[in-house]
């Protein structure tokens, strides 16, 4: 079992009136196999915080440590986390005219594991994660992201996570922008991914409703990029009902 660790976690990113600190030291620990959901209002980290553990040369580590199973992280290239395992779904996917994604998600998957795929295994896998996600076929044929809507970006997305099958997903926003019928398909998409490989998930996410279907082990609140509170389902509930504004009025006071 995959274990993703942080430890006092410092990140600065550099502006025009120098750097200023985001996360001020956040800790976490994540298991193969368990959900947690990252929650706060606009602003507090969360971005941050998974951009970070991708490798994002914006983001400036400035103390603290990210392991997977022990290994530094942070001493990795952003390719060279992918192989070990870790993953992230954009919270704005990019276009890239002129790859398919047949040819992005074999080159990605070849790229990952350190072989190409056996072409008919791909191709049923292929085809069962886009059934899942219920994209048309023609999809696969099309420029990455190229014309898809905001629904159809996403749904891509968690298609990469099904057929790259990593040890730990950082989904940032994945229900941002999708309506009740696109988030209920990326839910299914993402618990089905689960179900298959056991991947640990860590969710990024402003509001409760994915947690409807998404089902979480662990709630974490993040505010001016600390962790303020941890506990279960049951503190999501809470967050629908009061909202952050308790959090906000302790960083006035």
């Amino acid at each position: 079992m995959s274990t993703l660790e942080i430890n006092d976690l410092h990140v600065s990113i550099q502006t025009d009136a120098g750097p200023v600190e985001i996360l001020k030291g956040v800790n976490l620990t994540l298991d193969q196999g368990q959900t947690h959901a990252i929650m706060g209002p606009n602003g507090s980290g969360k971005s941050t915080l998974a951009y970070t553990i991708a490798g994002h040369p914006r983001y400036d580590v400035t103390s603290g440590s990210i392991t997977l199973d022990g290994e530094d992280v942070l001493a990795m290239a952003t390719d060279e986390r992918a192989r070990a395992g870790l993953f992230l779904a954009m919270q704005y996917p990019v276009e890239i005219p002129g790859v398919t994604v047949t040819n992005f998600l074999r080159t990605a998957k070849q790229a990952v594991d350190g072989k190409a795929p056996a072409l008919r295994q791909w191709v049923g896998d292929l085809k069962a994660a886009m059934s899942s996600l219920k994209m048309d076929p023609g999809f696969a044929e099309r420029s990455v992201n190229e014309g898809f809507s905001g629904g159809e970006k996403k749904r891509h997305e968690i298609m990469q996570l099904q057929v790259l099958g990593p040890k730990i997903a950082v989904l940032d926003e994945t229900d941002s922008g999708l309506d009740v019928d696109a988030l209920k398909i990326v839910a299914q998409g993402v618990n089905e991914a689960k179900e298959k490989t056991g991947v640990g998930i860590l969710l990024i996410t402003h509001y409760t409703r994915i947690l409807r279907y998404i089902s979480p082990d662990f709630v974490h609140v993040i505010v001016d990029g600390k962790i303020v509170e941890e506990g279960g389902a049951e503190l999501a509930d809470r967050l629908e009902e009061e909202g952050y504004d308790r959090y906000l009025s302790q960083e006035v006071n």
